[in-house]
């Protein structure tokens, strides 16, 4: 599936109906060069998820990972792998932990080489003229009515 998104706005909007059909062990992979709208994606779909529109949700560009609490003892786990070469570095940041319970975001899930989850919901996004583009690859529950 391929959406335009005029803005920030429209780009946390579709962060919060993602969050809606998220459950524990779901994997979503957001590419994209800088700028290009994954981190206020990721923020959007962390604070809908928590039910708090005004969480401080930072870039986890230096500590790698941020992890936080669901309401309904459940974890998000979001990853920002633009420090790493390769799959090297995974284990010390507790990606195995981060197994069929938790809602993994990856920013920069190139990085992840062959532990890339196959089942992933991918979210390629590129900045255009006039706002930004999305691809979205995975499963049906995914797409339907966005």
């Amino acid at each position: 599936m391929r959406l335009h998104l005029a803005d920030d706005s429209a780009t946390a909007a579709l962060g919060a109906r993602l969050a809606k059909r998220a459950r524990p062990g779901d994997v979503l992979l957001l590419s994209g060069p800088l700028g290009a709208g994954k981190s206020t994606l990721a923020r959007a779909f962390i604070r809908a998820l928590l039910h708090d529109p005004r969480l401080v949700v930072p870039s986890p560009t230096f500590t790698l990972v941020q992890s936080y609490e669901m309401p309904d003892g459940g974890e998000i786990w979001h990853f920002d792998l633009w420090r790493l070469n390769g799959p090297e570095g995974l284990a010390e940041l507790g990606w195995d932990e981060a197994d069929g319970r938790k809602i993994v975001l990856v920013e920069w899930p190139d990085r992840l080489g062959p532990l890339t989850p196959p089942d992933a919901l991918r979210l390629t996004l590129s900045p255009d003229k006039t706002g930004r583009e999305i691809v979205l690859e995975g499963e049906r529950r995914w797409l339907d009515g966005l």
